[in-house]
Formats: structure tokens, sequence, C-alpha cells
């Protein structure tokens, strides 16, 4: 049987109340707590090893909490609701893992998933998100382990766009980007209806947020 959960109207994207993590018994998050609305652009900044890509790691639910909520548009954050909550989450990390395989059959992946079949018609943007990116189609055919980390980057983030997700979180997203690609991707953000959350020490990223969050 499949499970369907409603996603409250009204609600804000992301919610997290007292959050605590630690590692090795340290303290990562110590309490703490966030509310991005919905089509609203944060800024996370801090120092390295202050928890900035926990935060993003946790929404994800790759990292448990030790106590805490967290709520995706309204609805609560648990084993048994992570991977439903992750259909709404777009996540591109700063030096993306794509594994091997063509960049091709990287890109399709995705939509040969349940939860993403009914948007295999965005595959066809291919070609235009490709251009936007100063990405060659000839690309498509090389093999993933070859590319170079800006190309590595802007493939994560043409997956992340094509596969419409209304939340993206974002870590360090433009850090091996070229000038042009950084000003197309940023132009992009700022004129989306999409929530963002992101970490950058991109200024001209930053500027395009509703707000920052420092985190020391």
């Amino acid at each position: 049987m499949t499970e369907t959960y409603e996603i409250k109207k009204d609600t804000a994207s992301i919610e997290m109340r007292e959050v605590i993590v630690r590692f090795n018994r340290k303290p990562v998050l110590n309490g703490f707590s966030l509310v991005v609305q919905k089509g609203e652009k944060v800024v996370i900044t801090g120092a390295s090893g202050a928890g900035k890509s926990t935060i993003l790691r946790t929404i994800l639910g790759f990292v448990v909490p030790e106590s805490g909520t967290i709520h995706i548009l309204g609805e609560q954050l648990t084993p048994k609701t992570v991977w439903h909550l992750r259909t709404y989450l777009g996540y591109v990390p700063q030096e993306p893992e794509l594994g091997s395989g063509s960049v091709r059959n990287w890109l399709e992946m995705p939509f040969s998933y349940r939860a993403n079949r009914r948007l295999k018609k965005n595959l066809e943007m291919i070609p235009d998100m490709f251009h936007k990116f100063l990405l060659p189609l000839e690309l498509l055919d090389k093999d993933v382990s070859t590319l170079s980390g800006g190309e590595k980057q802007r493939i994560a983030i043409v997956s992340a766009l094509l596969l419409q997700r209304p939340i993206l979180l974002l870590d360090e997203p433009t850090s091996a980007l070229d000038e042009m690609s950084k000003r197309v991707f940023t132009e992009l953000l700022y004129s989306s209806e999409l929530t963002v959350l992101m970490i950058t020490h991109d200024r001209e990223l930053q500027k395009i947020g509703d707000r920052e969050i420092h985190i020391s």
C-alpha cells in the first residue's frame, strides 16, 4: 500500500526547533532553531566547522539529531517520512560525488524512480540547461568521473533544477564555477519562486538572500 501525506497549506518550508546534534560527544548544533518561509532565500554563513553543512544534512535526514524537531512543509521529518519529504528537496553539495557512468545516464537515473516518473518530460530541457550553464552537449556522453570540479557542480545544479524541487539546499554551489556560470545561476535563483537555504561565501550570491544567519 502506498502511503500518502498531506502537506499543510500556509506553513513554513523549513522549521527546525531546538535541534541538537553531537559528533563524538561534541555539540555541533546545540539547540539550533530556524524557520524558512516559502519563497524565502536564506544565506548561512560562519566559520569552518561551525555546523553549516550539518544543518543541511540534518534537514535531508542524512544526520539524525539527538533531540529537537524538523518540519518540511508542515510535515515532521521522521524515519517514516524522510523518503517522501526528500522529494521536496533539491540538494547541491560543494563537491558532488557523481560516481561513474555517462553524464546522460546520471541525469536520467532519478527519473526512473517512481516518485519522479511524472517529471520525465523535463529531460527535454537538458539542451537548454546545458546552453545556459555553458556546457557542451557532447558532455552527455562523457563519464562523470572524468569531469572537472566546475563541470560536476554545474551538472549537479542542472539535475536539481530538472527535478523541480520547491526547496533547494545549496552548499557552496558556485565554488568551482566560472564567473559567467555564477552569474547565470545567481540570476536564475533571484528570479525564481523557489525556497532556498544556502551556504555560500560568494558575495554576489549572498546579495539575493532575503536574510543572513551567522553560525558561530
